[in-house]
């Protein structure tokens, strides 16, 4: 997000004009997201703490997980593949926890 919003800025300047809709476009998106909340520090203390677990979760798992945080198990099921067979369920409840650590602001299932 943060790169997107200093390309906006810059673009200006060469006249792109399909690159500012998709730039705009994407901001747009990113306004109604939970990253809006998330830092570049909150992200990385996310992903040192995720790695640090038990689970062996994959780059793109991690990343999944960044752009779109779980809320619930049934949340992580869908972002990790074969997760009934890779995870047991206090680690889920590791990486919920792991979650709510690091991206408080997200709505949760209950809310």
């Amino acid at each position: 997000m943060e790169s997107l919003k200093t390309l906006k800025d810059t673009k200006k300047k060469y006249g792109l004009r399909n690159l500012a809709t998709i730039t705009y476009e994407t901001l747009q998106y990113l306004e109604d997201s939970p990253c809006k909340q998330q830092s570049r520090e909150t992200i990385h203390s996310f992903l040192t703490e995720a790695r640090h677990l038990s689970c062996k979760l994959t780059t793109t798992e991690c990343l999944m997980m960044v752009n779109d945080p779980p809320t619930s198990a049934l949340h992580i099921q869908l972002l990790i593949e074969d997760s009934e067979e890779r995870l047991t369920e206090e680690q889920v409840n590791e990486l919920l926890q792991t979650v709510t650590k690091y991206f408080p602001n997200i709505p949760s299932e209950n809310s």
